[in-house]
This record gives C-alpha cells, sequence and structure tokens, in this order.
C-alpha cells in the first residue's frame, strides 16, 4: 500500500480531483483474513487452496443482485463445483467524487468449494477462470445485471481495484487495513487513461498484469485471436474450450485484451514466463550475445503468435511468481534501457 501511494504522482484524475483514472492493488489470498471474515457470515472454508474467492461487482439493488448470483451459482452447479456462500464486502465511498459514485457497483466476494476430482491448483484454478467467462456472457448477455463484472475469480489471487486514487485504495476498502490481510506478494498500479475512458472495470490490476504504456499493435492482436479462436484444442479444457468464448473482451481496454491472452495462454499448460515471452519477444534475430537455444525459442513462437507491439512495461504475477517486462524496444523507459526479463 506504500508503494502504492508512491505512484500517486503517475496517475490521473478528471476535473474532480477526488475522481481517479483508477487504482488497486492484487495479492494472493489472503486465507486467514477470510477465514475469519466468512465465519463472520456463517460460511466454513476449506483449507487453502481448496476454495476459489470471487471478488465481483454488481448491481446495488439487492433484488438484481440475487438474480444475477441465482444465475452465476447456476453455473457454478453445472461445472461441477459448489458455492458456500456470498459476502458483502464493506467500503466506503466518502472520499469519492460524484463521478466515481455514479457510476459505483456494489462489491461482492463469493466463495466456491474445489472439487474432489480437481486434481491440482491449476486445474481449480482453469475452472474458475470457465465459470468467470461463461458468468460474465451469460449475465450481461441476458441482461440481468449490467454491472456484473469478475475482476477475480481464482484460488491463489484477489483483486481490489476501482475508478480510485491511491490514496482512496485503503479508505475505500476496509478490509485492506486488517492485520489479518497478509500476502507474500502484491501488485499495484495507478492508472493514466488514453485509450479508453476510466471506469471501475478498467482499473488495474488485472487478473495477472498491470501495465504501463500502450499496446500499438492491438487492433491487428485483436483480430489474429478471433481468426485463431475457433481452432483452439486444449486437453486440459477438453469441451469447455468453447464455453470461453469469445476469449478476449473487446469492451476493454489493451491492457485488458493483453490479460485475457495471457491467461488463456498460461491455463492451457505453459509458464507464466513462457506466455509473457511469446506475447512480448526481445529483438532476437540480430542479437549477438543471444544464445542459439533462445533464439530458437522465439523463431518457433513467431510462428504461432505475432508480437504484442508499443512503448510498455508490464509487471505480471500467477499468485506464485512475479516479473516484469519491457517491450521490445526498450522505449519505456527510455529506449537507452535495453529490454529484459525482471525476476
Amino acid at each position: 500500500m506504500t508503494i502504492l501511494l508512491n505512484l500517486d504522482h503517475r496517475g490521473a484524475c478528471g476535473a474532480e480531483t477526488n475522481t481517479g483514472d483508477g487504482a488497486g492493488i492484487l495479492m494472493q489470498v489472503p486465507h486467514q483474513f477470510l477465514k475469519k471474515v466468512a465465519g463472520a457470515e456463517k460460511i466454513v472454508l476449506p483449507d487453502a487452496g481448496q476454495y476459489g474467492v470471487g471478488m465481483i461487482y454488481a448491481s446495488s439493488d439487492a433484488a438484481t443482485r440475487e438474480q444475477s448470483r441465482r444465475a452465476f451459482e447456476t453455473i457454478v452447479v453445472e461445472a461441477g463445483q459448489r458455492v458456500l456462500g456470498w459476502r458483502d464486502v464493506p467500503t466506503n465511498h466518502a472520499s469519492l467524487g460524484n463521478t466515481a459514485r455514479s457510476s459505483e457497483p456494489f462489491m461482492q466476494q463469493v466463495f466456491i468449494q474445489r472439487s474432489p476430482d480437481l486434481a491440482d491448483d491449476l486445474a481449480f484454478e482453469r475452472k474458475l477462470y470457465v465459470i468467470r467467462k461463461q458468468s460474465h456472457s451469460a449475465i450481461r448477455a441476458a441482461k440481468i445485471d449490467p454491472y456484473w463484472y469478475p475482476s477475480s475469480l481464482s484460488c491463489r489471487t484477489i483483486v481490489y481495484k476501482g475508478m480510485l486514487m491511491p490514496v482512496q485504495v485503503g479508505q475505500y476498502y476496509p478490509d485492506l487495513q486488517d492485520p489479518d490481510m497478509e500476502s507474500a506478494l502484491a501488485l499495484v498500479h495507478s492508472r493514466f487513461s488514453t485509450n479508453t475512458f476510466p471506469s471501475w472495470e478498467r482499473s488495474h490490476p488485472y487478473r495477472y498484469i498491470a501495465h504501463n504504456g500502450e499496446i500499438n499493435t492491438l487492433r491487428g492482436n485483436i483480430n489474429w485471436m478471433h481468426a485463431r479462436q475457433s481452432l483452439f484444442e486444449s486437453a486440459l479444457f477438453g469441451d469447455d474450450m468453447k464455453k470461453i468464448q469469445p476469449v478476449i473482451n473487446i469492451e476493454g481496454s489493451d491492457s485488458l485484451i493483453f490479460d485475457n491472452a495471457l491467461e488463456l495462454l498460461v491455463l492451457a499448460g505453459r509458464s507464466l514466463p513462457h506466455a509473457v515471452m511469446m506475447m512480448i519477444p526481445e529483438p532476437w534475430t540480430a542479437h549477438e550475445s543471444m544464445s542459439e537455444e533462445k533464439k530458437a525459442f522465439y523463431k518457433y513462437h513467431s510462428c504461432l503468435m505475432e508480437p504484442w507491439d508499443g512503448p510498455a512495461s508490464i509487471a505480471f504475477t500467477d499468485g506464485t511468481v512475479m516479473g516484469a517486462v519491457l517491450d521490445r524496444n526498450g522505449l519505456r523507459p527510455p529506449a537507452t534501457t535495453s529490454p529484459k526479463m525482471i525476476w
């Protein structure tokens, strides 16, 4: 949170000085904290890793929210999982400007038990990903709840974010002030909107990344993803592959679209560093000191995916490892800095 406050200078706000472009934090699932607050709601959580938690935006209207919850629970049951319960996340919007308040969603958490047939965390993550994609598409398409948006749904990570300024994040979410809110890692971001208007959904971090800069090749990247997705196959996803389409949400910013593509590559079986290097390759063709093995890696993957280019710095995590990468021209920070992977 201290790091986030120190990023206040690079975020933006509108004409109202108390309405920010967005800020937030991504961290590991804080099991002790969630066990405590879920218990207060008469929800008994299993051991860490045996349940997933979703941070979900919803309508402030109780009837609409109940309808969307029932629709979500139906999708969870169809996926072979079980909803343990819901928690209304306490919030305090006293410091927010009118623009942020006018579009403020209701914040809620949902807890989902992992079924015994899912062998490991990644298999459960994959199932939660399918549930998240299905619920977002179905609830929005049926016009049940226009606010419905799962900012995270995972057994590894959780995201607290919003149309906030850095100083407002800890004020808006009292959860973040609790001493039991523990994590071995955290990813924070303060947004300066460029290609899209600020909104609660478009704040960072996303499910895997926080992004500074722009993806200039976005239109081509989107077109290639749309062209490929009808041919997608995966032994890990099986029949669920059709349920996650469309893979990318074109209503989102370039950062969200990048995150959509990255999470598919990771959940389809690649490590997080592998997937990032596929999407943002180094300038390898004339690199004199790069090993032939590494050049072969980039050459091979250039046949599978086009680069996502632009002046960009991307920090990423899956809840177990963290890293950061620059665009291959090293444009952010300045061009005097060579692109490198930082671990």
